[in-house]
């Protein structure tokens, strides 16, 4: 009679965490059979797994989270129909070179066309041009940061 092993193998979990800060992703996620690990970071590096019935086991403590929580609630909320939006997941670059100026500022005017940032996949950096002309009203992304797919990263008015 074959058993079914119970037990996490967390020398998977170890290298899914160690992909993730080899490629500057925010999450990796595997399915073998009836397991299903997922394994993402915000912040403070976070690693959560699921198997059958929904299991997280955060890496981090959770006061950090919570914290931030309040925060985001007190903010105002933003229109973010002008809003440019990441249109992959990567590293997101306010400037050309570490410490060079940056492509844009807030109170920039841009051209449609002209590249406001970078970001960086999969060891390629693509241009991310303003899709429309105007002023560069606020930047949502930190220089060097991870975006993910469909992100707001700056508003052009």
């Amino acid at each position: 009679m074959a058993e079914k092993k119970s037990g996490i193998d967390q020398a998977l979990i170890r290298d899914l965490a160690n992909i993730l800060n080899e490629t500057d992703l925010t999450e990796i996620e595997v399915e073998q059979d009836d397991l299903r690990i997922r394994v993402s970071r915000s912040g403070p590096q976070m690693v959560a797994m699921q198997q059958a019935p929904a299991y997280q086991f955060p890496a981090a403590a959770p006061a950090p989270v919570a914290a931030a929580a309040p925060a985001a609630a007190a903010e105002p909320a933003r229109n973010l129909s002008n809003a440019v939006t990441a249109p992959m997941v990567g590293t997101a670059y306010l400037s050309p070179a570490p410490g060079a100026r940056p492509f844009v500022e807030v109170g920039s005017i841009v051209k449609e066309g002209q590249t406001v940032l970078i970001i960086e996949a999969m060891k390629t950096m693509n241009q991310i041009p303003a899709p429309r002309s105007g002023k560069v009203v606020e930047i949502l992304i930190e220089d060097a940061r991870p975006v993910e797919y469909g992100e707001p990263m700056l508003i052009i008015e």
